[in-house]
C-alpha cells in the first residue's frame, strides 16, 4: 500500500456525543475533504444534512454515521458510487422497520417523547425541542 492509502483505512473514529456537526467536523472526523461531503450529498439521497438560517449544513449523527459507512465502501471496499448507493438502498429496504419479539410479533418501540400508552407527552417533546434550540444557536454563536 502507498501511504496514500494507509491514510483512507484505519479504525473507525470516536462520534463525539452532539446534536449536529458542521461539515468541516464531519470531514476531520471522517478524514476526508468538505467538497466531498458535498458531492456525496449529490450522489447518495440518504445524505441530506440540514441548513441553518445561514445555509450552514448541519449534520446529525445519522449522517456522520452514513457518511462513514460510505467511506468504507468507497475507499476500503473499493465499491463504485452506483455500487455503493445501491447497497445502502438494499440494505435499508431489508431492514425491518422496528424490532420483533422473540415470538414474531413486533415490539412497540417506546421513545421518550411518548408515555406507554403512545399517546405524546409534552414536557420531552418541549425538552427536547430546547435541548436541539440550544444546540444550534451554539453552533451559530
Amino acid at each position: 500500500m502507498s501511504g496514500h492509502e494507509d491514510m483512507l483505512v484505519g479504525p473507525e473514529p470516536e462520534i463525539p456525543d452532539k446534536l449536529y456537526f458542521r461539515i468541516g467536523d464531519v470531514a476531520r472526523l471522517a478524514g476526508i475533504k468538505p467538497y466531498v461531503l458535498r458531492f456525496w450529498e449529490t450522489e447518495f439521497p440518504g445524505l441530506g444534512p440540514k441548513k441553518s438560517g445561514t445555509g450552514q449544513r448541519l449534520y446529525r449523527r445519522k449522517d456522520v454515521e452514513l457518511v462513514l459507512e460510505i467511506k468504507r465502501l468507497l475507499y476500503e471496499k473499493r465499491f463504485t458510487i452506483e455500487g455503493a448507493r445501491k447497497f445502502l438502498e438494499t440494505r435499508v429496504k431489508t431492514e425491518p422497520a422496528q424490532p420483533t419479539a422473540k415470538n414474531g410479533k413486533r415490539k412497540k418501540v417506546q421513545t421518550d417523547l411518548f408515555g406507554s400508552d403512545g399517546a405524546p407527552t409534552l414536557v420531552p417533546i418541549f425538552e427536547k425541542v430546547r435541548e436541539e434550540l440550544r444546540a444550534i444557536a451554539k453552533i451559530l454563536s
